[in-house]
Formats: C-alpha cells, sequence, structure tokens
C-alpha cells in the first residue's frame, strides 16, 4: 500500500457508512485539494458497489473540510447490471461537505472505436520546468505528493508574463513510485495550478463544481494533463481537463466551475 492508498483509505462501518481520516499532506495552502477529497470518497463508493470502477464523478463542494476523522454516507440509487449509481456525502461534525454522484462500472483493456487527438501538443518531458518549491509557511503540502513538469509558456504568471489566456499544461505522476490507477486520476484532474493565472489572477480559486469521467485505465508512466478555459465573467471560470496516458489513450476528462482567486 502506498502512502496515496493509506490517505484515501476509507474503512467500512456499515454497508452506507465508511470510516475516512483526511490526510493534512495533501493541503493547497490550508483548503485540502479537491481531487485528493474526491479519491476519498470513491474508495468508499466503489468498496460498496458490485463495479469496478467509477467512470463519472459529480461534486459539489459545499465547504472546505478539515484534515482529520471524517465519515461518507451512502446511499444507492440504482444498480444495474452493467451501471450502478451512489449519492455519496463527505460528512465532518455531523455537517455535510462535499455531495457527490458516482457512476460505477467496469470497464474493459479495450481499443477505442475513435478517438481524437489531444488538444495542445506538449514538448518533451525534458524541455518542461518544474516549479520552485513553496516556502514552508506557505502550508502547500500537495506539492510534495507529485511530481509535475509544466510547459514553460503556461507557468509565465511566476515571473509576471502570463500569456492572458486561461491554460495550463503538465506532466504528472505520484512522487511515490505508483502506477496510475483511477483514484490517482481523480488527483489529476484537480492537480493543475487554476487556468485562471495564466490569464493574469492569482490567489486561492475554491472550486464549486467539478465533474470528471474516467474513459480508460491507464498505462504505467507519467500522464499528460492538458487544461484550458472558455470564459471568465464576474469573479467566475471555467475549467476543463483532459488527461492522457502514456500510451496516447485519453483516460480522463474534467470540467470545474470556480470562484476567481482574490489577491
Amino acid at each position: 500500500m502506498t502512502k496515496f492508498d493509506e490517505a484515501t483509505q476509507a474503512i467500512r462501518v456499515d454497508e452506507t457508512t465508511y470510516d475516512v481520516c483526511l490526510d493534512p499532506g495533501y493541503s493547497i495552502g490550508g483548503p485540502l485539494n479537491g481531487g485528493y477529497l474526491m479519491a476519498v470518497l470513491l474508495r468508499a463508493v466503489v468498496d460498496a458497489s458490485p463495479h469496478d470502477h467509477p467512470v463519472t464523478t459529480s461534486a459539489q463542494f459545499l465547504r472546505a473540510p478539515r484534515p482529520g476523522p471524517a465519515r461518507v454516507r451512502l446511499e444507492q440509487i440504482k444498480a444495474g447490471r452493467t451501471a450502478a449509481m451512489t449519492r455519496a456525502t463527505l460528512i465532518q461534525d455531523d455537517t455535510s461537505f462535499i455531495e457527490t454522484l458516482v457512476t460505477t462500472a467496469t470497464l474493459g483493456d479495450v481499443a477505442p472505436d475513435w478517438t481524437d487527438r489531444p488538444s495542445a501538443d506538449m514538448p518533451p518531458v525534458e524541455r518542461c520546468v518544474v516549479l520552485p518549491a513553496p516556502k514552508p509557511e506557505s502550508n502547500m503540502t500537495l506539492n510534495a505528493q507529485m511530481e509535475m513538469a509544466f510547459d514553460p509558456p503556461t507557468i509565465g504568471w511566476l515571473d509576471g508574463n502570463p500569456t492572458g489566456r486561461p491554460e495550463a499544461r503538465a506532466y504528472f505522476r505520484m512522487a511515490e513510485p505508483q502506477d496510475p490507477d483511477p483514484y490517482v486520476l481523480a488527483l489529476a484532474v484537480d492537480a493543475l495550478p487554476p487556468v485562471v493565472f495564466s490569464a493574469g489572477a492569482r490567489g486561492w480559486a475554491p472550486t464549486v463544481d467539478l465533474t470528471w469521467h474516467l474513459r480508460a485505465l491507464p498505462a504505467p508512466g507519467w500522464l499528460t494533463l492538458l487544461g484550458s478555459g472558455r470564459m471568465i465573467s464576474d469573479g467566475w471560470f471555467d475549467e476543463e481537463v483532459e488527461v492522457w496516458d502514456s500510451a496516447g489513450r485519453l483516460v480522463a476528462q474534467s470540467r470545474q466551475l470556480a470562484r476567481v482567486g482574490r489577491g
């Protein structure tokens, strides 16, 4: 069991309740990363499901939970031969923090009937850039859990030269050697810096709604994350992320709506 497996572990209490412990190692300046929190919820959902994989997850982030003990409450909405749907709620101190709807199914290792190509080209990983380590007082512990190498133009905001477009692109893998799986993908779809940074905004950009789809089981190796946005307006922005595996397959897609950071 890897550190990430332990940090996302869900322990069955009964058929509708799981105990979890939210790990402070996945903090982004205080709040816990949304992708990490989805991975925790999905551990419980899949354990209780007759199917093996979370093929679609829609999450509403009501509040930011703190590290420490919490519970996942499940409500089975539908159970079918090929798919099941479950409502999963993350609860702390009798308060709901995240509400999700998850559909589980069992994916095979099959070639796609048709697939598009990536929405952007990436330079080789050796020509990409690693972000500077955050200062200890920033409490950005998430960075230590993963390795990311960025397409240089998309991190121009670091030195005051954003491209002016909402975009972020990077290679991704866990810091501890681990082949990617659906739970790693849940983290990956929310691992990029907010695409609004590249458009000139800064600050914590809290996610309100995030939906992602598992399209295929990923091959070992680096994942490629391609992030973009369509509109920034009235303090809100959207973010779309494609995740491609080392075999060149589209393995995950996500879209989220978030608030523009306040400085």
